[in-house]
């Protein structure tokens, strides 16, 4: 059984980062869904406006009518943040077709390869049939940007599993089901933090995690820069240890790092230096090769 590549996007406040994100899955999906919550609101509750430019984008961008806009009414005033998140991720996973691969996207999600993690998928086609009796989650490796600097981007420097794909939508956490995990060495830049401080503090108020948040992690992202953040430790958000130190991308520009990953991964797939669980020494090393 060959079932159809289905992505999903929960677009919301940062719906500005789906022309960063869609571009890098279009030309391998099937179909793409975006839910927007019909009433214009998050998880919390709180109003989001849209610009109905972004809606003539997608129309200018979907040459090949692959976009569907998904409507519904996703915030529901007696459950958690959380609860609200897992809701709308079933009912979009429904939306794009159970015996299909069901891939969820967020919108600051941004795939080096694409093409590479559909092949990987392809591996387990097998799975599509009774999904419900053999549920598994396919998963990637974040690299977390942390925050945008005067000359650069701080990331966390160790890469981080998340889950993107599943042929059964049980979800229970966030995009984590109940089932088998399996891991492939595929790379998804994650700007889930580095942001103003303004939208930053509006995400940690209206997302899932909104009641999880460490105390203190605000503090030490204000004070963290690309010349102090040597000097610190512990910066992840939920269990700061987790996270335990940062690297520097003298570059702002995410899609030069993208390319540059893309490529070289390419070049010299035998090159142990190339392991996503080396990937500080990857970055430091294919930028150096670049400036040369």
């Amino acid at each position: 059984m060959r079932g159809k590549i289905q992505i999903g996007y929960l677009v919301s406040y940062d719906y500005e980062l789906l022309k960063n994100s869609i571009p890098t899955i279009y030309s391998e999906a099937d179909a793409i869904f975006l839910a927007i919550d019909k009433n214009r609101q998050t998880w919390k509750g709180e109003s989001i406006f849209i610009d109905n430019s972004f809606f003539e984008w997608i129309k200018e961008f979907d040459v090949d009518k692959k976009i569907t806009i998904y409507e519904d009414v996703f915030y529901v005033p007696n459950l958690t943040t959380m609860e609200c998140e897992i809701r709308e991720r079933k009912m979009l996973a429904l939306k794009m077709g159970i015996g299909n691969w069901l891939i969820q996207i967020d919108s600051d999600e941004y795939f080096v390869d694409f093409k590479k993690f559909v092949s990987n998928l392809r591996k387990y086609d097998s799975y599509l049939i009774n999904p419900e009796k053999r549920p598994i989650q396919i998963c990637a490796f974040w690299v977390m940007l942390y925050k945008y600097t005067e000359n650069g981007i701080l990331y966390v420097d160790k890469p981080l599993k998340a889950i993107f794909a599943t042929n059964y939508p049980n979800y229970k956490n966030g995009r984590r089901i109940r089932g088998r995990q399996i891991y492939t060495d595929n790379i998804v830049l994650h700007e889930s933090l580095s942001r103003t401080e303004e939208e930053l503090r509006f995400k940690f108020e209206n997302w899932g995690h909104n009641t999880d948040v460490n105390k203190d992690f605000l503090s030490k992202w204000l004070a963290v820069n690309e010349n102090n953040y040597k000097e610190y430790k512990d910066f992840y958000y939920l269990q700061p240890k987790r996270w335990k130190k940062l690297a520097f991308f003298p570059t702002k520009n995410i899609f030069e790092i993208k390319d540059i990953i893309q490529k070289e991964s390419k070049l010299n797939v035998s090159n142990p230096v190339l392991s996503v669980k080396n990937f500080g020494h990857w970055f430091k090393f294919l930028l150096k090769k670049k400036l040369e």
